[in-house]
């Protein structure tokens, strides 16, 4: 593409000489035919160091760079310009002689089925769904349309898919719930008999889990995105638009609003409720239920202020112990003279 036709696209303003480029890069790694992007101040002193042809900025640092496409939001733009050369995984198209479709299955136009992927009875694909090889639909599931299941992703039984849904490899959608209970010395497993539903945009990371409900519904809702290593236990409602980040856990019938993001490791008790527009930070514990529009951290969760201060004295707790035992001994001792003097 030329420099031009990218600018045209996302309505961006070129600054010095269009040229070809072939790709797109990092600062550190591009070369004379690729561009590149800026969007944290942190990494400014890298922008004269790079050979990228063009990088896309703000307006106020355009001339650091010899050539420039000036745009108020450089990392959206730049996630744009890469779709444009993004390439989709696997190159077959069709349906496979080698798959496994039961006859009571229902595929939309334009479905490819890879060899060795699995179709169960009375399933239903929308227009245009990919499912790789090893992937696996059980009975009675509901896809939507444009949805891709990549390689060993599973979906079991009665599950429900909106349009444009991705299953990563090995993602496990529709598993039992962790339900058990002590019955004459023995632990007996309580039937997990609901389903799940996922709304239309939904990402699901490579190895991540979404229990099936005991009863009802897990539902995971519109656009929302899970990383790798997630676990949505049964009944939980997550909201729209939320951002689930690597080994986040959440505990069964959770309550989660819209556009929560859960930062790595964060752990998530079962039965609370998490407001909207909510932000847990990495490897928080969440005991008990956060209203709308917080943010914070630490286990157990606190408001970013205060976790913030609490953060910052951990390091001087061994002095801060030292200094309280000597004022101790201090107390101490003068109790004791001023017990001597009253005598």
């Amino acid at each position: 593409m030329l420099l031009s036709e990218l600018a045209a696209a996302f309505d961006l303003i070129l600054s010095g000489e269009d040229c070809e480029f072939t790709g797109l890069s990092t600062l550190d790694e591009a070369t004379e035919s690729e561009v590149s992007f800026f969007a944290n101040p942190r990494y400014r002193g890298r922008l004269a160091q790079s050979r990228a042809c063009a990088v896309i900025l703000t307006a106020n640092y355009a001339h650091e760079v010899k050539r420039a496409l000036i745009s108020p939001a450089p990392y959206r733009d730049f996630a744009r310009a890469a779709a444009l050369f993004a390439r989709r995984e696997g190159e077959f198209s069709g349906i496979s002689a080698q798959s496994s479709i039961h006859p009571s299955a229902r595929l939309g136009e334009n479905c490819t089925v890879h060899p060795f992927a699995h179709i169960g009875a009375r399933s239903s694909l929308g227009p245009g769904c990919v499912v790789f090889p090893g992937a696996y639909i059980g009975e009675d599931c509901a896809l939507g349309a444009d949805c891709v299941l990549y390689p060993n992703a599973v979906v079991l039984a009665g599950v429900e898919m909106g349009d444009g849904c991705i299953l990563r490899s090995g993602a496990v959608i529709g598993t039992e719930g962790f339900g058990f209970v002590r019955i004459d010395g023995k632990m007996q497993a309580v039937p997990q008999i609901g389903s799940v539903r996922l709304e239309g945009g939904v990402d699901i990371g490579a190895n991540s889990c979404v229990d099936r409900a005991t009863l009802g519904s897990t539902s995971i809702g519109r656009d929302s995105k899970l990383d790798n290593l997630v676990q949505i236990g049964h009944n939980v409602s997550l909201g729209e638009q939320c951002l689930i980040i690597s080994q986040v856990g959440i505990a069964g019938s959770a309550k989660v609003g819209d556009r929560v993001t859960m930062a790595g490791q964060a752990g998530i008790a079962g039965h609370l409720n998490i407001g909207d527009d909510v932000t847990i930070g990495p490897q928080s514990g969440v005991p008990k239920d956060i209203p709308g529009g917080v943010t914070g951290g630490g286990t157990p969760f606190m408001e970013s202020g205060i976790f913030m201060r609490s953060f910052s004295l951990l390091p001087r707790l061994p002095e801060m112990h030292k200094r309280l035992l000597r004022l101790e001994k201090e107390l101490a001792a003068l109790k004791e003279l001023m017990a001597k003097e009253e005598e």
